[in-house]
Formats: C-alpha cells, sequence, structure tokens
C-alpha cells in the first residue's frame, strides 16, 4: 500500500466523509442507524461522543487515535477493501480506516448486521 497517501487520508475530516457512508448504506436500504452500529462497535464511541467529532471536524488519525476502545474483534474482520487485503495492512491507522470501509460495504450489500459486527 501506498504511504505516501496514508498522510493525506489521515488528516481527511471524518465528517466530510461520514455522509459518503450514510449514502452507501441508504442507497442499498440500510440505515443511518445501522452506520452508527457499525461506528460504535468499531471505536467504542457513543452518540454524544460521536456528535463531537463531527462538529469539531475531526480527522480520521484522531478519530481513531482518540476512539474510546477499538473492537477486540476487529481482527475477524477479513477481505478486501480498495484492492488491498485489510488483514494484511499493516499500518494500524490505515487498516483501522479500511476496517470502518470494509464494514460500510458489507452493510450496502446486505450482509445481516450480526455477521457485520463480527457476533
Amino acid at each position: 500500500m501506498q504511504s505516501k497517501n496514508f498522510e493525506r487520508v489521515y488528516k481527511m475530516s471524518f465528517a466530510g466523509v461520514y455522509p459518503h457512508y450514510i449514502e452507501k448504506a441508504e442507497k442499498k436500504g440500510r440505515t443511518k442507524e445501522e452506520v452508527h452500529e457499525i461506528i460504535f462497535w468499531l471505536t467504542g464511541y457513543n452518540e454524544k461522543s460521536f456528535q463531537k467529532i463531527l462538529e469539531n471536524k475531526t480527522s480520521f488519525k484522531d478519530f481513531f487515535e482518540q476512539a474510546p476502545k477499538i473492537n477486540p474483534n476487529v481482527s475477524l474482520i477479513k477481505g478486501v477493501i480498495c484492492g488491498y487485503r485489510v488483514e494484511e495492512i499493516e499500518d494500524e491507522l490505515m487498516r483501522n480506516i479500511r476496517y470502518l470501509d470494509k464494514l460500510i460495504d458489507e452493510l450496502a450489500k446486505g450482509k445481516p448486521m450480526e455477521k457485520i459486527l463480527r457476533k
């Protein structure tokens, strides 16, 4: 994976990308609430702390670095996103970003929530 592009992604505002997650899910008949459930499962944020992230236009880097608790089951997330196997991405921050992308993809593809959340 090209590390020169990582910094650009890390500096992006989470609030700038977030509407695209919602749009992707809703186009496929899923809900904003399901997107929130995924984000909260992955990061440990709750509705209140997440709203602050959006209001402050927090970067992806800070979004994940300030996350209350990355879910211990993230290692169960496997597969390809953006041409890369998520489990093989060495950079932890980029891997976490791609985990989120992968989970949103699974939601949009109609996977049941209990499978997305690795329950």
